[in-house]
């Protein structure tokens, strides 16, 4: 157990994270995601006021269904990702990192039901097929969808939502059945999952994370998360900035770097061409899927895919070669 953003959470369980990360490539894992926030919005002001606050647009999808979206300031850094989940036609559950909720209430209102409720991830390629024995109905939940659904008298909220580059939901349940609903989770034969195998899956399928490839100076566009950003729908906060950045171009973007052996990228080495450092480390570790080490970095410079580069810390230099990203494909 380790502290994370105010809360005591699973960095791994008895098998460890390596055995938990390749359990969620190969077959399916349960996370503990109680941490991040919900912050209900309700009423027939949210559609309007989300639009104004955030940078995607609802107006893509519908009732019934989740958005990836970002929250910026005025000058255009992310504050925070979310996925909103739009549960009914005038309420919406937005979802924000673990210590981004308070701000995020800040700025859109809304109530804090954090507390009042346990998030349970089930991913992998085997994930559907798996919690259906628990429940059929969490397995038709399809991607990006969003389901209500009576459990055991209570409700039950399902998204086809994760964060691990494969397949699978985020149950959003009442503490009344959260323990019971995470035990009859693992009675189904899927291995819980920590917080070590759920950074090393989300560095593999190149997810970003707020306070690395997210947060203060970084924007949507140096994300090379631009998908995001619908600048057409109208006002919304941080647009103008958006706006002139895309038109005077974006001045750094993120690359993604394998390196020649199995040592591990950590965060804040260089990013090194021909002796120039051109940027830095935002995510680095081990990939257990590839057996190399992996790094998602800032450039300066557009680098191509296949540019050999060094990638430092003080005297101490590993080699790599620029790659796409995700390093790791979604399981078919």
């Amino acid at each position: 157990m380790v502290p994370f953003g105010g809360w005591d959470m699973p960095l791994s369980y008895r098998s460890g994270t390596v055995s938990e990360h390749l359990a969620c490539r190969n077959d399916a894992v349960v996370f503990d995601v109680s941490h991040l926030g919900t912050v209900r919005l309700e009423g027939p002001g949210s559609f309007d006021l989300l639009q104004r606050s955030f940078t995607n647009d609802l107006n893509k999808v519908g009732v019934g269904r989740a958005q990836y979206t970002h929250h910026l300031d005025s000058n255009g850094s992310v504050v925070d990702d979310i996925i909103v989940w739009w549960v009914a036609e005038d309420r919406f559950d937005v979802m924000p990192n673990a210590s981004n909720t308070s701000s995020v209430i800040g700025s859109i209102g809304g109530v804090d039901v954090t507390s009042e409720r346990c998030v349970l991830a089930v991913q992998g390629p085997n994930a559907r097929a798996k919690v259906a024995n628990v429940d059929e109905r969490f397995a038709n939940v399809k991607r990006f969808h969003v389901g209500c659904i009576d459990y055991k008298g209570v409700e039950v909220v399902v998204a086809g939502t994760g964060y691990t580059g494969e397949d699978g939901i985020e149950i959003a349940a009442p503490n009344s059945v959260a323990r019971e609903l995470f035990h009859a989770i693992i009675d189904a034969d899927i291995t819980p999952a920590g917080l070590g195998a759920r950074d090393t899956l989300r560095l593999e399928a190149a997810l970003p994370l707020h306070g690395h490839e997210l947060g203060e100076g970084i924007t949507s566009y140096q994300a090379n998360l631009g998908w995001v950003v619908a600048l057409d729908k109208g006002d919304f906060i941080g647009r103008e900035a958006l706006v002139a950045e895309k038109s005077s171009g974006v001045r750094r973007r993120l690359v993604g770097v394998v390196g020649d052996s199995r040592q591990p990228f950590r965060d804040h080495m260089s990013l090194v061409l021909d002796g120039k450092v051109l940027g830095e480390v935002t995510s680095g570790n081990f990939s257990p899927v590839l057996g190399k080490g992996i790094a998602i970095a800032f450039s300066d410079q557009d680098l191509d895919e296949g540019t050999r580069v060094e990638v430092t810390s003080g005297s101490r230099s590993i080699s790599g070669t620029v790659a796409k990203m995700p390093f790791v494909a979604k399981k078919k």
